[in-house]
């Protein structure tokens, strides 16, 4: 028999993380409000490994990203990680950006919902792991930027290029990763990089709840839903109704799926248990 795995009361070093009571919302806090939360090298890896402990993980259904202190993610830090960016060699040059590819990765081929709840300053790679989640809630304050160009960096940056004209179209990426301006919090509505503006004290409550409606929705079925999102952007329509066919005929063997129709019958709300 497969062993549970559980994050239980995950100890972080390098952000804040805090589940629910019963351990089915995680809550990630980047946590140097001082700064607009930038991130350092071990905060990349933190971020990394804690996604791909998500995968197996079997108690949380549902993660909560924010930023403390009225703002998201700053980015990179200037000084902990653009400095010493100047000085290392290629191979080392290719190890960090292959790291921080790999945080994206993580979070769009780990299972459960992610919700971004940005407020303030959302930049850099702070604006890759809000495109990277699955749901983004604004504040009238988020101030989105793909700043890279700003530092001499190409736009192509931890999935840029990939995830970003999905999301708002591409003339509006290429705008966006070629000129690195800010995106306001009313153009990220418009153009879908948000999926509402909430006012900054009823965010994270907002974030919270959603999260919480996910946890205790049909997480198997859900987990299926972002899978193939994820993969449908490599197939061909035929290719992706067939896996859509596959992935709805396993979902149709679930107990979640005979709970809904036994409720369904007795006029009654259906309980989800994810399997």
């Amino acid at each position: 028999m497969m062993e549970t795995r559980r994050i239980g009361a995950y100890a972080a070093t390098h952000f804040r993380y805090a589940a629910s009571d019963d351990g089915k919302v995680a809550t990630i806090t980047l946590d140097r409000p001082t700064r607009r939360n930038p991130l350092t090298f071990d905060a990349y890896a933190e971020l990394r490994d804690l996604f791909r402990a998500l995968a197996l993980a079997e108690d949380v259904k549902a993660v909560v990203v924010t930023g403390s202190g009225g703002h998201f993610c700053s980015g990179g830090d200037v000084h902990e990680i653009i400095g010493p960016l100047t000085a290392m060699s290629m191979p080392q040059l290719l190890a960090f950006t292959r790291m921080t590819g790999d945080v994206v990765l993580a979070m769009r081929t780990c299972p459960q919902p992610i919700v971004a709840v940005v407020d303030g300053t959302c930049a850099g790679a702070g604006a890759m792991i809000a495109l990277g989640s699955d749901f983004r809630i604004g504040t009238p304050e988020a101030k989105t930027a793909f700043l890279f160009v700003r530092v001499g960096l190409a736009g192509c940056d931890m999935g840029a290029c990939a995830l970003l004209p999905r999301v708002v179209g591409q003339g509006r990426a290429a705008e966006l990763l070629y000129t690195g301006r800010v995106m306001t919090a009313e153009e990220g509505r418009d153009w879908g990089f948000f999926n509402r503006l909430v006012p900054g004290a009823d965010a994270l409550g907002d974030g919270h709840a959603l999260a919480r409606s996910l946890a205790d929705g049909p997480t198997f079925a859900h987990a299926m839903t972002k899978k193939l999102l994820h993969q449908a952007w490599s197939m061909d329509l035929a290719t992706e109704i067939e896996a859509e066919a596959q992935a709805q005929a396993i979902c149709m063997q679930t107990a979640d799926f005979r709970r809904a129709y036994e409720a369904f019958a007795a006029k009654e709300r259906p309980t989800f248990e994810g399997n």
